[in-house]
């Protein structure tokens, strides 16, 4: 059975007279599609060269000793050995510098995580005066370099009494993180769909229940995303510990990385400094790929809303 396609106006468009659309037929490929996909592959594959040639160096060079990498920065280990590691995580103190970061990171994700969730939640579903005058003030934090306040940000934890603690550390690392935070979770919140709020508030549940029982677990994906990126962030930090934490017991990965290389002058040991990257890096890498899925399904989810 042969399909009659009907006649196209005279006054259609030229790109629409000229084509016809079959049901079931091969899409014709533009004459440009081929060099924007090769293009694309082209930039895609040096970005990737870039990012992970350095790693591999990285990693490879961190199993050397210093003699072997001034000789051969390029060549192989002699001898594949954990000595770096040991030397760097017990002599060089990134142990300490390492269970220091971790209780700092935890605590700032986790409050940063809850108070950014409440704070966006409220801003999403209620509507109340001031409301977008607060929306506009937590954009305009996104916009303001961190560096601009760090002194006042000093004499603030000073007065406080928070310096050189890891608390001190904590509040900041949150403030510090709470603009993009709720920014971005006010956003995910605004698509959830507002019957199930009202069920939940028919069913008789208050507003904290329904937030925590029904509204936040529907914001799991995006959660995920925010509590990435947010990891991220603060594992890299290294401009609020300078300033906040003084006391070398007390220091961050960042600071411990640094004092590393600094004191030891002229005599690094650069097998256990490229033991000591690996370290730092290593964390948020195998977080990454052990939340990547969440990370993408987030990001479909948002382009689909």
């Amino acid at each position: 059975m042969t399909q009659v396609l009907p006649p196209i106006s005279e006054a259609a468009p030229r790109h629409i007279r000229h084509e016809r659309i079959v049901p079931g037929a091969p899409r014709r490929r533009r004459a440009s599609e081929p060099f924007v996909t090769f293009s694309s592959q082209t930039v895609m594959i040096l970005w990737t060269a870039l990012v992970f040639v350095p790693l591999l160096w990285t990693l490879m060079s961190s199993f050397k000793t210093s003699r072997e990498i001034l000789e051969s920065p390029f060549g192989l280990p002699t001898r594949w050995s954990f000595d770096n590691y040991i030397n760097a995580w017990t002599q060089a103190g990134i142990g300490q510098f390492f269970a220091n970061t971790v209780v700092v990171v935890a605590g700032a994700l986790a409050l940063t995580m809850l108070l950014g969730a409440m704070c966006a939640y409220a801003l999403a579903r209620f509507d109340f005066p001031g409301r977008a005058f607060i929306r506009n003030l937590i954009l305009a934090g996104l916009t303001f370099p961190v560096f601009l306040a760090v002194v006042p940000l000093f004499f603030v934890v000073q007065n406080f009494g928070l310096m050189n603690s890891h608390i001190g550390l904590i509040v900041t690392y949150t403030a510090y993180a709470l603009p993009f935070t709720i920014f971005f979770l006010a956003a995910f919140f605004e698509q959830l769909p507002a019957e199930i709020a009202e069920a939940a508030a028919i069913d008789g549940a208050s507003q904290w229940r329904t937030f925590f029982s029904v509204m936040l677990p529907m914001a799991a994906p995006g959660m995920s995303a925010i509590a990435l990126l947010n990891f991220v962030g603060l594992w890299n930090q290294y401009l609020l510990p300078l300033v906040l934490i003084t006391d070398p017991s007390k220091s961050v990965l960042t600071q411990g990385m640094q004092t590393f290389a600094v004191q030891a002058g002229f005599n690094v040991d650069f097998g256990a400094l490229f033991a000591a990257a690996v370290m730092t890096v290593a964390p948020v890498l195998i977080v990454y790929l052990l939340f990547q899925k969440k990370l993408l399904s987030s990001v479909a989810q948002g382009a689909l809303k």
